[in-house]
């Protein structure tokens, strides 16, 4: 009798035991909900709950009976979470959000049923919500390596939040993870992200970070086909296309460009200097060339190439007249056939006078249409050696030796 007595003193320890820590385990779920629900309704004290949450939750997390339940693991991991995201301190909240991390990642395994599926979800938003503002705070510390870490395990944890991609986009960059911030900028493409104009952007930048022009060509390509009416994307396009030498392909690139924007200066200045560089690939064939027929045919490509980027740069200075680029350039393909007509003077023959002083006169009126830029583009930027070099070619141009040799000193105080 007295043994039946003892085991069954026993077998009432042990389920007062289990119960007890099943109690606790209870009493931790209850108290993480009145911290929610106060939390909902604007309640002021609402941590006595949350603590209490966390005292039970302990005590459960470490006996044999309730250490492995999916609930203890996801209760665990909410708790630990909301301490995590309250505490600023990085010292005592890392500890936090390692714990509920590890919690989470057993919830996870352990709740086959889904029946923590939600508890689940709000903690995994606690501790992207928890990296997000660590990598804000590293990033606004201009540490980059640091906050693209953070951010990356935000993204992690909310692999389809395009902010997450964005921040870690972002601060690769800044820290000259190239192929990481490519990766990023990649997956917000397939996205609804509001500023993926500018995605398309960024990562023509980094394509040309890593010297791949022909990828940044694509992507922006890709970009325009999405945004046909971005002026930025428009632009790059045709830096690009006049980097890689295809300044003939590019002027129907400018042409739709500055339809679609007709008050960029930029894409102007673009469209101003492509038609340059088309003039002077013809001037340099049209000396090389030694049939005459060619070199007047070419004569008349490059005064037309040059009277159209005069026409571009002119537009650009309309809306802008500081715009120091514009009045260099429109400078330079005004002087130019000035120039030429200059040389060609030289080539007259000694005994022929009247008309070598008539070929130098016309010239002369050819180089005065350039003056005014060129003094506009040293006003603008007085120590700009192209500027006062081509300011140097009219002076000489125009015969006037002492302001070339003025102008050359300038230049000379520049070295």
């Amino acid at each position: 009798m007295k043994s039946k007595l003892l085991a069954a003193g026993l077998l009432s320890l042990i389920s007062a035991t289990a119960f007890a820590q099943q109690k606790e385990l209870t009493s931790a779920a209850d108290n993480l909900k009145k911290y929610e629900v106060f939390k909902s309704t604007g309640e002021a004290n609402v941590l006595p709950s949350l603590k209490a949450a966390k005292e039970s939750i302990d005590k459960a997390s470490v006996n044999e009976k309730t250490a492995t339940l999916p609930q203890t693991y996801a209760v665990k991991a909410s708790i630990y979470s909301i301490y995590a995201v309250k505490d600023t301190v990085q010292a005592t909240s890392a500890p936090l959000f390692a714990t509920a991390e590890e919690a989470l990642k057993k919830a996870k395994e352990t709740d086959t049923k889904g029946e923590y599926k939600e508890m689940i979800e709000r903690t995994t938003t606690n501790l992207a919500q928890y990296k997000q503002n660590e990598g804000v705070n590293l990033y606004k510390a201009k540490k980059y390596d640091q906050a693209y870490v953070s951010f990356d395990k935000y993204r992690e944890l909310r692999p389809d939040d395009t902010n997450a991609m964005y921040f870690s986009a972002l601060s690769a960059a800044l820290a000259q993870k190239y192929t990481e911030s490519i990766e990023n900028y990649k997956r917000l493409l397939p996205t609804k992200y509001s500023r993926n104009a500018e995605v398309y952007y960024d990562l023509s930048n980094l394509y040309l970070a890593v010297k791949d022009t022909t990828a940044s060509l694509n992507i922006v390509t890709d970009g325009i086909a999405k945004y046909p009416a971005d002026g930025e994307l428009r632009k790059r396009q045709i830096e690009l296309y006049i980097k890689k030498g295809k300044q003939q392909e590019v002027v129907g690139l400018i042409q739709s460009a500055i339809a679609n924007d007709p008050k960029n200066k930029q894409l102007d200045y673009y469209g101003g200097f492509t038609y340059t560089q088309l003039g002077d690939a013809a001037a340099a064939t049209q000396r090389k060339s030694k049939d005459q027929a060619e070199k007047d045919k070419l004569e008349q490509v490059k005064l037309d190439n040059y009277a159209k980027a005069a026409e571009l740069y002119k537009k650009a200075l309309d809306v802008d007249p500081d715009f120091f680029e514009a009045n260099l350039n429109l400078g330079y393909v005004l002087m130019k056939p000035g120039i030429d007509a200059y040389n060609d003077a030289n080539n007259i023959p000694t005994n022929k006078q009247k008309e070598y002083d008539a070929a130098i006169a016309k010239a002369g009126i050819m180089l005065d249409l350039a003056k005014p830029y060129l003094l506009k583009a040293i006003e603008l930027n007085p120590k700009s050696a192209d500027a006062l070099y081509n300011l140097k070619t009219y002076y000489a141009g125009k015969r006037d030796i002492p302001n070339v040799q003025a102008t050359q000193k300038r230049i000379d105080e520049l070295k």
